[in-house]
């Protein structure tokens, strides 16, 4: 296994070029989908082996969740910034450090997924109830420095969502779990 497969298992992102109603209701499938993908991924597994990194040098486990959490949060807030805000400009945060935070090391990786499952639920009505126009606001990111679609965001989410669930589960199949 290559380096690069280790880190991106199912590829790297690779941005769709125009919308379309198909990706729409893909991406929404998928982010709808990722919590209980991770309640499958997580069964069983003890606190060692939430504690084991997915790749040498990367996070482990219970990182991963936790910053899927982190990240979706912010997701989720710059979704609804954009739907009521004229191209607003969005906060970066540096989710290396948000992973060393000592939260991550004191809160059981089931608080972060039952946040997903609460988020998400929340964030798929507001998805699901989007007009066309919704879908081409944007916001300013001005780290990438670009403006971001909400189609743009919510199909790189679908990517980061199965992303880090396929980081999580091929570890699982690597190790026999």
């Amino acid at each position: 296994m290559n380096a690069d497969t280790w880190v991106y298992p199912i590829g790297r992102y690779q941005p769709p070029l125009n919308f379309t109603q198909d990706l729409i209701k893909q991406s929404i499938s998928v982010i709808e989908a990722l919590p209980s993908w991770l309640d499958v991924c997580i069964e069983n597994l003890d606190e060692s082996q939430l504690e084991t990194a997915y790749r040498p040098e990367g996070w482990t486990i219970g990182q991963v969740i936790h910053h899927l959490a982190d990240s979706h949060m912010n997701a989720y807030i710059r979704l609804k910034l954009t739907l009521t805000e004229t191209n607003p400009t969005v906060k970066p945060y540096d989710e290396k450090l948000w992973a060393e935070l000592p939260d991550n090391k004191l809160v059981p990786v089931n608080v972060s997924i039952t946040l997903l499952h609460a988020l998400h639920r929340r964030w798929i009505e507001t998805l699901r109830s989007m007009t066309e126009d919704d879908w081409q606001r944007t916001y300013y990111h001005p780290e990438l420095k670009e403006q971001v679609a909400l189609w743009q965001m919510t199909a790189h989410y679908a990517w980061h969502s199965r992303h880090h669930m396929e980081q999580i589960r091929t570890l699982r199949k690597r190790r026999g779990w």
